[in-house]
Order: structure tokens, then sequence, then C-alpha cells
């Protein structure tokens, strides 16, 4: 596995763009200004336990285009609860998320641009020796946000990271 050398300017551009969907909700505010046009942020998804994430996970594998994607979408994905709140994260070896659950009322990772971006982990082509945040995994994770979430959404976060300094693949499958 290569150094993943773009990890922090990935989750850095994520983290503006999780901001930009919640003030949006707080505000009721879904307009917004992006590179001189105005566009309608459109509605991500939240979770309200680790069934509710594992249902959606076990319907976006199921996807016709997602499976004529990428030949990983075949292997089964378990959700469970992660004992940490800082992170949510992929594991491998098990094709498994875990997903921080509540914490008062807030469930920062129970949301679908985190799961796309675990999703985009498991979908990973095993033959590759990529950086886990490269460039095939950021092109992976920004087509899954444009076409689960919207086209806007997968603008608002393609133009962050590239502001971040993210670099971004062609999404070799």
């Amino acid at each position: 596995m290569r150094r993943d050398t773009q990890r922090g300017k990935v989750y850095d551009a994520e983290a503006l763009v999780r901001r930009v969907f919640d003030r949006a909700d707080e505000y009721g505010v879904r307009q917004l200004e992006l590179l001189g046009s105005t566009i309608t942020l459109p509605i991500e998804r939240r979770f309200a336990s680790v069934e509710s994430v594992q249902s959606y996970v076990d319907s976006v594998l199921a996807l016709n285009w997602v499976r004529a994607q990428w030949k990983r979408a075949c292997v089964p994905v378990s959700v469970r609860q992660r004992a940490g709140q800082q992170a949510a994260h992929y594991e491998v070896e098990t094709a498994t998320i875990a997903v921080p659950l509540h914490v008062g009322a807030r469930a920062w990772a129970l949301r679908e641009l985190v799961v796309l971006h675990e999703l985009a982990h498991h979908l990973e082509p095993s033959e590759l020796d990529v950086a886990p945040h490269g460039q095939e995994f950021v092109a992976r994770y920004l087509e899954l946000v444009a076409e689960l979430i919207g086209v806007e959404a997968g603008l608002l976060i393609r133009s962050t990271m590239a502001e971040c300094g993210v670099r971004i693949g062609s999404g070799a499958h």
C-alpha cells in the first residue's frame, strides 16, 4: 500500500462540505453561490441506527450501475457500531464499516457523505496498490456522491477538494 499523502486534505474538504450541508439544514437555506453559479443543495440522507445504515449500504451495492462499475460491489458489507466517536472507518479484512453512533443529540457519522466515503474504500479493487485516500479513491467517492446525493453535491465536494489541494484521479475500476 502506498503512503496516504492526501488523507488530511481529503478530510479537511469533507469537513467543510459537511458544514455546508449542516448549515443548510439548520437555517433552511438550500441555495448557495458556487463558482459563479447558484446551486440548490440536495437533501443528504441521515440515518438513525446501524440497521438503517446497513439497509442503505445494501441498496447502494445492489444498484446495477454500481455493480457494473466496480467488481467489489458484489462483496457484501457489514455495518457495526464503532466504540470511539472520532471517526468512522472501513475494515478491509472483514468488509465492515464501523460508525460511531450518537453523542448526546449529535450523530455526525450517521450521514450519507460519511457512509459513501467508507463505501468508496470498500469498492477499491484489491489488485491495485494505491494510497487509501489517493486519486483513485477520490474519483470513486466523487462519483458516488454525484450519483447518489446529487450532481450539485458532487460539484460542491469536487470544487472543495480541488480548493484544498486534493488530487483527483480518473477512477480506475
